[in-house]
C-alpha cells in the first residue's frame, strides 16, 4: 500500500474506527515513521504535533488500538485504521474522541448495537466475576444445553406472537431471542462475525446467479 506523505508536509490524517462497532474512535496524523510502526508492531501509533515525536496510542494509559485492517483513500493521502480498543480511547474516559456539538443523538447503526452487547455477552462469559449478580453470566454458569433450551424457548414465543399478528409483543420476544442466541453463539466458541460470514457467502452467491438449491 502506497501513501503519498509529500502531500500534507509529511503528515497524513489517520481516522480510527472501532472494527466491531463501526464507531468512529478518533483522528491522529501519521508520518510516515508512524506508518510502518503500525505496521510492524500492529498498534497504532501517531506522530504527535505536540510533543513532536511518535506515540503510540495506550503507551502510557493501556488503552492500547490493536490494528484489525488498513486501508488508504483512493488519493493515497488519508488513513482508516479499523482497530480493537483495549479501554476508552479518549484521554477523558469516554469510548470516543467525538462528541455531539448539540441536542441531537448520533445515530448509530442497528449492527453496531448487536457488536456492543456481543462484546457485553463475552466480557460477561470471560469475566463472571465482574458481576456476579448478572443474568448473561448465570446463563453461562447453567451452561450449554439450558442456553439452547432458551433459544428455543424465546424461538418458539416470537413464532406465536408472529403468527398471532401481535406487532405489539413480537418485537419484544424477537430482541430475547437476537439476545439469547447471541450467548449461544458466545458459549459455543462462535461470533457474530461467523454468522455474517456466512450471510456473506450466501449474498455472494445468489448475486452471482448461482442457485442454491
Amino acid at each position: 500500500m502506497e501513501l503519498d506523505f509529500k502531500k500534507m508536509d509529511g503528515l497524513l490524517p489517520a481516522v480510527v474506527q472501532d472494527a466491531a462497532t463501526g464507531q468512529v474512535l478518533m483522528l491522529g496524523y501519521m508520518n510516515e515513521e508512524a506508518w510502518t510502526k503500525t505496521q510492524a508492531e500492529g498498534r497504532v501509533t501517531f506522530f504527535s504535533r505536540s510533543k513532536n515525536r511518535l506515540w503510540t496510542k495506550g503507551e502510557t494509559s493501556g488503552n492500547f488500538l490493536t490494528v484489525v485492517s488498513l486501508h488508504a483513500d483512493c488519493d493515497q493521502d488519508a488513513i482508516l485504521v479499523r482497530a480493537r480498543p483495549d479501554g476508552p480511547t479518549c484521554h477523558r474516559g469516554t469510548v470516543s474522541c467525538f462528541e455531539q456539538v448539540d441536542q441531537t443523538a448520533l445515530p448509530t447503526a442497528p449492527i453496531s448495537f448487536l457488536a456492543e452487547l456481543e462484546q457485553l455477552v463475552q466480557r460477561r462469559r470471560d469475566f463472571p466475576d465482574e458481576d456476579p449478580k448478572s443474568y448473561t453470566a448465570s446463563l453461562f454458569r447453567k451452561g450449554l444445553p439450558k442456553i439452547a433450551q432458551k433459544v428455543g424457548e424465546e424461538a418458539v414465543e416470537t413464532v406465536i406472537d408472529a403468527v398471532a399478528g401481535n406487532k405489539q409483543g413480537l418485537p419484544g420476544e424477537a430482541a430475547d431471542l437476537l439476545y439469547h442466541l447471541l450467548v449461544l453463539l458466545a458459549a459455543s466458541g462462535l461470533s457474530l462475525d461467523d454468522v455474517l460470514a456466512v450471510l456473506r457467502q450466501r449474498h455472494t452467491t445468489i448475486s452471482g446467479g448461482i442457485r442454491r438449491d
